[in-house]
């Protein structure tokens, strides 16, 4: 029998017309009355507007608000609210956030992490999880269960693992069930024993019961969790609003992961295998939408560009009247019909990601991406007259020379000559992830990054190209963060709100007798690692292979979707690896079996490079050929 703490107030009528609501124009809010449900305060570290355009936390709302007995609320961090001393309140009825018994938050990035500590203070309630199992509030009641999952912090949590009394590690679809009926069941009666029953479920870290060094005698890797099929779940948008970057737009994730391996990138090896929903069902789910005047589709995928049906997705998407973007797309193999279908919407930008301007340096981090393949796509852009052309570079990249930056240059001069309108350019810092091959290589240092960054600035300006580029002293704060210990706890702490600034924070490790140089520095291979603690798939000797190949400047494996017949590098089971049986009944006839290299997405090339009627000209691509 679920057993919820009742007070008086929480017998309140839910209320329709609360003003941090009433603000908002909202469509999808779900309002329950709280009589009798456990109340759940799902909670994005950043602004509504930021929070709002992730569909994962969206997901989460409908998940956690689908449970008949669960009420679930959304909280935002608001700039200034703290400081203004203004209670934290939840938005759909304004109830504080110290009156829910589970206070879940989702967080997407490092930075987020200072927004955390900032909430926790504002909402009254002790910051550190070891303070709130010794004590309990004045009625005395436990404090709220307080538990974080996300990309921001599920592959290295141990810089807020004090604060929180459960991490969920990987992807939540199967645990959120699991996680409210233990809540149920033991929430308020044996606080202690519901962790010790979570510490025994698979992908649930309770830092207070694991030592998260390797070396401890008790060292006990939790887990990831990750769906194994992909379909049995609704990964479309809930909730529309104006107030977001994608403003009303209806958002479906067509595919989960990415199989493409570069080196720098988290997403590409914590969310493998790639996976996706199938064509029929996003059709049907984009009719569903238009039907309820949702014209403008948002495709949502670590590389929208590589589900194995895009060109059918773009073309039956075109077909109803949809109007197109996509999150992130490859070149190599374009795929034509989705750019035509994104132009002939009305899409005001293509984004082309480089990440590196020569071949060397692409090589480097395993980008197959050719500078053919991708001025093509420039191209393309212009024949089909997109007002805007995005480049994203990344600059520090590991072996990185003044060589390597001047090609950049050149490339984007390149792309200059062919696209005549907007073209901007962004230069982000590197930054070293944890669970990547890079994990153990230094971040180049600040000033050597902003002379950099100066270098490609004066090359592009007077060609008319915007240069964007990410605080290099910001980028040293998140490259702390995201390899980061325990020890980082304090200094989170020791940072009064509202005085955040780069000095202070570096000021503030030395105080508390951290080194920077430690934390931005080169690591030793084989060494422990804070984030142990976490078993991702990957791993660590498929890593250190990967950094090798990079060491010798050539490319690495990949893991296409609906691959199969693979076990290199551990992120899928037996189970998963040979779902299709025999070879002969694997999808993709190009891999024969085993690891899979660059040239195996030549079905794609070869499907995709060919002659297509935009509607707004004739457009032509000739045969791509992949290294």
């Amino acid at each position: 029998m679920a057993k919820h703490r009742r007070r008086s107030n929480q017998q309140r009528k839910a209320d329709p017309g609360w003003s941090g609501r009433r603000q908002l124009a909202e469509e999808g809010a779900i309002v329950k009355d709280w009589g009798g449900r456990l109340p759940i305060a799902l909670t994005f570290p950043n602004s509504y507007y930021v929070g709002m355009s992730s569909l994962a936390f969206q997901l989460l709302y409908r998940w956690l608000n689908s449970e008949q007995d669960v009420v679930c609320e959304r909280i935002f961090w608001e700039k200034g609210a703290a400081a203004a001393d203004r209670p934290l309140l939840s938005l759909e009825n304004g109830r504080p956030a110290s009156e829910f018994d589970i206070w879940a938050f989702t967080i997407s990035w490092e930075m987020d992490y200072f927004n955390v500590v900032e909430m926790l203070r504002q909402a009254g309630i002790p910051t550190l999880s070891q303070e709130r199992r010794n004590s309990s509030r004045w009625d005395g009641s436990p404090w709220p269960l307080i538990i974080a999952g996300g990309p921001g912090i599920t592959m290295n949590p141990e810089p807020m693992a004090p604060f929180f009394d459960a991490v969920l590690i990987g992807e939540g679809e199967e645990a959120v069930p699991k996680f409210i009926d233990i809540c149920r069941d033991a929430l308020h009666d044996d606080r202690e024993g519901l962790f010790q029953t979570l510490d025994r479920q698979p992908g649930f870290y309770i830092p207070h019961l694991r030592p998260s060094n390797r070396d401890h005698a008790d060292f006990r890797p939790v887990e990831r969790l990750w769906v194994r099929d992909l379909p049995e779940y609704e990964t479309q948008s809930v909730l529309y609003t104006p107030d977001t970057e994608f403003s009303g737009m209806h958002l479906m994730e067509i595919a989960r992961g990415c199989g493409r391996g570069c080196r720098f990138c988290l997403a590409g090896y914590v969310y493998r295998p790639p996976r996706e929903q199938p064509l029929e069902t996003l059709l049907g789910w984009a009719e569903t939408a238009m039907a309820n005047g949702r014209d403008r589709i948002g495709l949502v995928s670590a590389a929208v560009s590589d589900h194995t049906q895009i060109d059918e997705l773009a073309t039956g998407l075109a077909n109803m009247g949809a109007s197109i973007s996509a999150s992130s797309m490859r070149m190599d193999p374009i795929s034509v019909p989705l750019i035509q279908a994104m132009a002939a919407g009305g899409a005001q930008t293509l984004t082309v990601a480089p990440e590196a301007g020569s071949e060397r340096l692409r090589n480097v981090i395993n980008k197959t991406q050719t500078e053919e393949q991708m001025m093509r796509a420039v191209g393309l852009a212009a024949e089909l007259d997109f007002p805007q052309l995005k480049l994203y570079f990344m600059t520090g990249h590991p072996t990185e020379t003044d060589e390597d930056i001047q090609e950049l240059i050149d490339f984007t001069l390149k792309a200059r000559q062919i696209f005549r309108r907007r073209l901007a350019i962004n230069a982000t810092p590197f930054v070293p992830k944890a669970h990547t091959p890079f994990q153990w290589e230094a971040m180049m240092p600040a000033a050597e990054l902003k002379r950099r960054q100066r270098t490609i600035n004066r090359a592009l300006a007077r060609h008319g190209v915007e240069v964007r580029a990410d605080s290099p002293e910001w980028a040293e704060v998140q490259a702390v963060l995201s390899r980061g210990d325990r020890a980082l706890a304090d200094v989170l702490l020791a940072i009064p709100p509202g005085q955040l600034n780069t000095r202070l924070f570096f000021r503030t490790m030395e105080k508390l007798g951290l080194e920077k140089e430690h934390y931005l520095g080169k690591w030793k291979v084989g060494s422990p690692l804070p984030w142990d603690i976490v078993q991702s798939g990957v791993t660590e000797s498929y890593f250190h292979y990967e950094l090798r190949l990079a060491n010798q400047e050539r490319t690495g494996l990949s893991c296409p979707p609906d691959t199969a017949g693979c076990l290199t590098c551990q992120a899928c089971d037996d189970d998963w690896a040979f779902r299709y049986g025999a070879n002969e009944n694997r999808p993709l006839p190009a891999a024969k079996g085993g690891a899979w290299r660059a040239q195996d997405w030549l079905p794609w090339t070869k499907l995709k490079a060919q002659q297509h009627d935009t509607g707004l000209g004739h457009v032509t691509i000739e045969p791509i050929p992949l290294k």
